[in-house]
C-alpha cells in the first residue's frame, strides 16, 4: 500500500470508524454520506501541496476548484 493510501485510510479511521470520537455513525446511511463528503472535499475543494491544485482538476474531472458554497448548492439542488 502506497503512503498516500494508508495515509487516507488512517484519516478516515480516525474521523468515523471510532467510538471514541463525536463523529461515530450509528446508521451506515449516515456512514456513507460523511465518507462520500471527506472524498468529495478531498478531491475537489483541497488544494495539495505537491499538485498545488485538488485531484480532481490535476485529472480532468472538473474544470476549476470547487468551493464550500458551490458543494452546499449541489446538495441543495439534489435533496428533494
Amino acid at each position: 500500500m502506497s503512503r498516500v493510501t494508508e495515509r487516507r485510510a488512517e484519516v478516515l479511521r480516525n474521523r468515523r470508524f471510532t467510538r471514541l470520537t463525536n463523529a461515530f455513525s450509528k446508521k451506515l446511511e449516515n456512514l456513507e454520506h460523511s465518507v462520500a463528503l471527506h472524498f468529495f472535499v478531498y478531491n475537489f475543494i483541497t488544494r495539495h501541496q505537491t499538485l498545488r491544485m485538488p485531484p480532481a482538476l490535476k485529472a480532468h474531472v472538473t474544470d476549476h476548484v470547487w468551493s464550500f458554497e458551490e458543494l452546499v448548492e449541489l446538495i441543495d439542488r439534489r435533496t428533494p
